[in-house]
């Protein structure tokens, strides 16, 4: 059994962060922790317990399969359902151009 790769964990959870324009502060405060853990995780100090990481994901709003997924011998149902769950968010006309792109792109 391979080892849980927490630096991979850790970028994931920094990108994500980023890419929502949060702030550690504020993932610190939702997550009920320091912004000094917040930082130490993201810059793989200190391995993320499973508590803190479901806490970081509900800040974040991203599931913690997400997260994981790179952890699954299979990883392809984590993505589709993070897939699915930000499809769901979308129009009726927006989903029509999504199906159109996979489409195209297989």
């Amino acid at each position: 059994m391979k080892d849980i790769d927490f630096s991979r964990i850790s970028s994931k959870l920094k990108e994500l962060r980023i890419e929502r324009n949060l702030t550690q502060e504020f993932v610190a405060q939702k997550a009920d922790v320091n912004t000094s853990h917040i930082c130490n995780i993201e810059n793989n100090r200190v391995k993320v317990s499973l508590s803190t990481l479901v806490q970081i994901c509900n800040a974040l709003d991203v599931t913690v399969d997400y997260i994981l997924s790179d952890e699954y011998a299979h990883p392809d149902s984590a993505l589709e359902q993070e897939v699915l769950k930000e499809l769901r968010l979308c129009s009726p006309e927006n989903k029509e151009k999504i199906l159109k792109i996979i489409k195209i792109l297989q």
